[in-house]
């Protein structure tokens, strides 16, 4: 079982990385390639390709332009202890043992736009590339049309010899697309969160983004390789709802937080 998430735009790559292990990204080669592509934007071209600040794009125009090879533990860190959003403040990785993450590295993959599939101990650079950014390149005009079959072809690689080929969605749509499931030799099961409200239930973006990160904490704390366990999540008030869960999603309810 393979549990997928997607990074975030916030990083830490100041403080210490908590583990001493690590590894470097399977697709860099790919990686190059982008860079050398955003390189060919000034500030102002990175502001009306990503629809950001000035500032953002000043600093990223320098994070490109730093970008170098071979990565080491002096000008990268690992991802799981570098990205810092809102599903990342929900795991507890500044309490992972060595064994935490050496379960993560087998069973968690962090979809990127500029690096494809993370392993949590791959060292990156700070970077800022979202998936659905319409960055143009040989392949074609956007990073869906980039990473083309490659991420199901590293989920696939990362579940040989797992017992369940299951891949856990706890992706955002965004970056979820960016899979091809028609190539995935996998089942997978995709993860809501809902908070209830006047007998409502709904997808509260902020909260869901907590809910994959305690997700995925949980996955890692329970050592947990196979579907079924999932439903005994219960971090954060949230409980499985059978009514609205099947084979291919499982449904976690709460009432709203006032």
């Amino acid at each position: 079982m393979i549990t997928l998430l997607s990074p975030s735009k916030g990083q830490d790559f100041e403080g210490p990385a908590g583990v001493t292990a690590s590894t470097t990204p399977e697709l860099l080669d790919h990686s190059q390639e982008l860079i050398d592509a955003l390189r060919t934007y000034d500030s102002v071209g990175l502001q009306g390709l990503m629809a950001i600040s000035q500032k953002i794009a000043d600093l990223n125009v320098a994070r490109f332009k730093d970008f170098s090879l071979p990565f080491d533990k002096h000008n990268s860190k690992q991802a799981l202890c570098a990205f810092t959003g809102d599903v990342y403040g929900a795991m507890a990785v500044d309490h992972y043992k060595e064994a935490d993450f050496a379960f993560a590295q087998d069973h968690l993959r962090i979809l990127s736009g500029l690096y494809g599939c993370l392993r949590p101990l791959d060292l990156i650079q700070p970077y800022r590339l979202e998936m659905k950014t319409k960055l143009a390149t040989k392949r074609g005009a956007n990073l869906y049309r980039f990473w083309g079959k490659l991420l199901a072809e590293s989920i696939n690689a990362a579940l040989a010899g797992h017992q369940h080929q299951v891949v856990v969605n706890l992706a955002s749509q965004e970056y979820f697309k960016a899979v091809d499931s028609t190539k995935l030799g996998a089942e997978v099961l995709t993860i809501n969160f809902k908070e209830v409200k006047d007998g409502k239930a709904r997808v509260v973006a902020i909260f869901a983004k907590r809910a994959r990160g305690m997700m995925a904490d949980f996955i890692v704390r329970q050592r947990l390789d196979e579907p079924t366990g999932l439903r005994d999540f219960c971090q954060g008030g949230y409980r499985f709802d059978a009514g609205q869960s099947d084979h291919g999603q499982y449904t976690f309810v709460r009432p709203q937080p006032s």
